[in-house]
């Protein structure tokens, strides 16, 4: 019988032994491994089985570190929490790339988060636009009680727009409202006043003397934050002379100038092709992402965003972009990031708490440039071994040792294959070919 009622209401022990017996094929060995992964500090395991609902296990990913990023003339060692196994290892080495050039800079365009409240009158716009700075006026003060501490603070509502959409849907119309909200990413906050506005809205129109009893019909649908915040935006970039990449152009037969010429045709070609774009972009993300998790802040919102703001133009788009102009390369990219230092998990995860203190207790804006910039030392890195010595040569090279643990490598045998594999391609196959060779 695997229909269940009541799960929420089991304990944790019931709620494993219910799924051991009805869902898997050793139920003592999925016992043993769920529970193994118990918390031995019980005070953690509650605030972690807190985040969700019906927890019944820890899943754990690698917390690492990308030493050596120079940003803004100072020095970060950056937790990355991410299972793919040569990212921390490209962002770390194009931190050392750029720390000899000077490092990488950034800075934060923008902070305004954004809310809708979606509702529907059956009256003419021109009437709606008309009452609008009333019903502006009255909103905001309705919320005054809300906004009170975030007000203190340097933040609040900073502006509510109509937006009227009656052109592509009868009767519908949302407005849109702008918020600060300092060092917290503050969906809550957000939330809370939107949802007062839908309440006092309904309100306004049954019983404002503004209006005429046949103006009086109005219907709000939802109100809700959005994850869309093009406002809310931050540069990162990177450049030096074309010059200091002979190195790395004489290691590959090449050029300094014809390096760069192929690093920047790279990027060109994410801008203008979606399929590459996707791609490109997911490698920007494979840093972003590892930084947003280590960091308690929301990394769904954070990739949602930035995908829709790659379409802005009607097509999906690089995030980054590459110029060559007086001998110079610079490398840039601008991106939404929407993320906090207070509040949700940055308060209550521990390791999120200790990434805020390794990274010197950032502010938002600071933990903003910090994340765009391990994005692009990702993106650069990506792109540098594409237009060079492949993906895989790299990527493989990380993923050997996964492969060994899969095939259950001995000690003996693993170092024998990370020795041999250093000048041999790393595929499932060779690997496994190799250790029948050396039982």
């Amino acid at each position: 019988m695997k229909l269940i009622n009541g799960f929420s209401k089991l304990s944790k022990l019931e709620k494993i032994n219910w799924l051991a017996a009805c869902f898997t094929q050793s139920p003592e060995a999925f016992i043993q491994q769920v529970t193994s992964w118990q918390h031995e500090d019980d005070s953690v395991q509650k605030v972690i089985d807190g985040f969700t609902e019906n927890a019944i296990a820890n899943f754990a990913l690698p917390y690492s570190i990308a030493p050596n990023f120079m940003i803004n003339g100072k020095l970060y060692a950056v937790p990355m929490v991410i299972e793919e196994s040569s990212v921390v290892a490209a962002a770390s080495s194009a931190a050392k790339f750029w720390q000899e050039r000077g490092g990488f800079h950034a800075k934060v365009l923008g902070t305004v988060k954004l809310g809708q409240v979606h509702f529907l009158w059956q009256g003419n716009s021109a009437r709606l636009r008309e009452l609008f700075p009333a019903i502006k006026n009255y909103l905001l003060h309705s919320a005054d009680d809300l906004t009170e501490n975030m007000r203190k603070r340097g933040g609040g509502i900073t502006d509510i727009e109509l937006v009227d959409f009656e052109t592509v849907e009868p009767n519908y119309f949302q407005l849109r409202v702008s918020f600060e909200t300092c060092d917290s990413m503050g969906a809550n906050f957000v939330n809370s006043v939107l949802e007062r506005f839908a309440d006092r809205l309904e309100l306004f129109f049954t019983s404002s003397e503004l209006l005429k009893d046949a103006e009086r019909d109005v219907e709000v649908i939802m109100s809700i934050l959005s994850n869309y915040t093009p406002d809310c935006i931050v540069r990162a970039w990177a450049e030096c002379p074309i010059a200091s990449f002979s190195e790395l152009a004489r290691s590959q037969g090449m050029d300094a100038q014809s390096l760069a010429d192929r690093f920047a045709m790279a990027v060109r070609i994410a801008q203008i092709d979606p399929y590459r774009a996707t791609t490109h972009n997911k490698g920007i993300y494979n840093g972003i992402d590892a930084v947003v998790l280590a960091t308690g802040n929301d990394f769904r919102a954070i990739e949602a965003c930035g995908h829709t703001y790659a379409s802005r133009d009607g097509q999906y788009r690089s995030l980054s972009s590459c110029t060559l102009q007086d001998g110079n390369l610079r490398f840039q990219l601008d991106i939404p990031l929407a993320m906090g230092t207070v509040g949700g998990l940055t308060a209550l995860h521990p390791l999120a708490k200790y990434s805020l203190e390794i990274l010197g207790n950032p502010s938002a804006e600071e933990l903003m440039c910090i994340t765009a910039c391990v994005g692009l030392a990702q993106n650069f890195a990506a792109v540098r071994s594409l237009i060079t010595t492949g993906i895989q040569q790299g990527h493989m090279k990380m993923h050997l040792t996964n492969i060994l643990n899969h095939l259950q490598a001995t000690e003996a045998q693993a170092v024998a294959a990370q020795q041999y594999f250093q000048n041999q391609t790393v595929s499932f196959s060779a690997v496994r070919a190799f250790l029948d060779l050396h039982q």
